[in-house]
C-alpha cells in the first residue's frame, strides 16, 4: 500500500506551506489550497513528514 497525503479541508486555511516543503507532489490552486498529485514515494517520505509537521492548521496527515 502506498503512502498518501490527505487534507482535512475544514481545517485547511490555504497558507501554502505544504507546497513550499513538498512541491514535487503538492500544487496550489488559485486560492492557495493544496492539490495532492499522487502518492508519497520512499524518496519523499521525509519531506512529506515535514509538510505535515509545518502545517499551521494541522490539516495534513499521512495515511
Amino acid at each position: 500500500m502506498k503512502t498518501q497525503l490527505r487534507v482535512d479541508w475544514p481545517h485547511c486555511k490555504g497558507r501554502g506551506l505544504c507546497h513550499h516543503v513538498l512541491p514535487e507532489i503538492i500544487d496550489l490552486d488559485e486560492w492557495g489550497y493544496p492539490i495532492i498529485n499522487g502518492p508519497v514515494t520512499k524518496e519523499l517520505q521525509d519531506d512529506a513528514k515535514e509538510a505535515v509537521r509545518v502545517c499551521p492548521q494541522l490539516a495534513l496527515r499521512l495515511t
